[in-house]
């Protein structure tokens, strides 16, 4: 583990369990944070089911199966951005990487606690898109949304309490468009720095769309408005 650190291998976070101590865990950890890698403190059960058959000792490295790309890099140059406000399930991280690759955004922005992260299962959903669609890791979303902002972005976040409906609004250029975790929605901080606050009108009884589909329409509305008619 502290050779994986201090060779800089590229880690997805490192999970320790909890009431384990020990000054070799705690080089473990120290480096983690000097090295920006998140560290999540779970049961002995939750490490064993990670580690397998494999002795664990109190703490398991989840290895990044592809490196993130800086916020600064994406951000110069690009149209649209998708940032992920929460996204756990990693079925549904991989579904939106490759949506987003589709509809021809630039890059996803994720945080870097509490959300999914660039695990095997994501790349496996994703379907080759991690190849060509870069993704950031933000430590700090509310500070990443206001250094967009002032690089000229409009940020429009998808939210079912929306003023405007997705296929009426207008699409300025840069743009971000902001997604919720399922079951959440957007946090508070969050809603409060999009310009607009857009939503998908439904017919039927429910209430919202699971996230990823719920991506595939508005990124594809937006690209249908890019695309000049034949």
């Amino acid at each position: 583990m502290l050779e994986a650190l201090r060779a800089r291998r590229p880690l997805e976070r490192v999970v320790v369990a909890k009431g384990a101590a020990g000054p070799r865990l705690q080089e473990i950890i120290d480096l983690c944070r000097r090295l920006s890698i998140p560290i999540r403190f779970e049961s002995r059960e939750a490490l064993d089911r990670l580690a397998g058959a494999v002795p664990h000792q109190g703490v398991v490295a989840l290895g990044a199966p592809h490196t993130y790309a800086e916020l600064d890099d994406v951000a110069a140059g690009a149209r649209m951005l998708v940032i992920l406000d929460g996204v756990e399930d990693p079925h549904n991280l991989g579904a939106i990487i490759r949506t987003a690759h589709a509809a021809g955004a630039d890059a996803v922005v994720v945080p870097e606690r509490r959300a999914a992260g660039l695990t095997e299962t994501v790349a496996k959903a994703a379907a080759g898109a991690l190849e060509y669609l870069p993704v950031a890791r933000a430590a700090n979303l509310n500070r990443a949304l206001d250094e967009l902002k002032q690089r000229g972005f409009w940020i429009y976040g998808l939210d079912e309490r929306g003023e405007h409906a997705y296929d009426r609004v207008d699409y300025s250029s840069p743009a971000a468009l902001v997604l919720g975790g399922e079951g959440k929605g957007l946090h508070q901080q969050v809603r409060n720095r999009c310009d607009f606050l857009v939503r998908i009108p439904l017919a039927g009884k429910i209430s919202s769309l699971n996230v990823s589909v719920a991506a595939a329409i508005v990124l594809f509305e937006w690209k249908r408005r890019r695309t000049p008619a034949a």
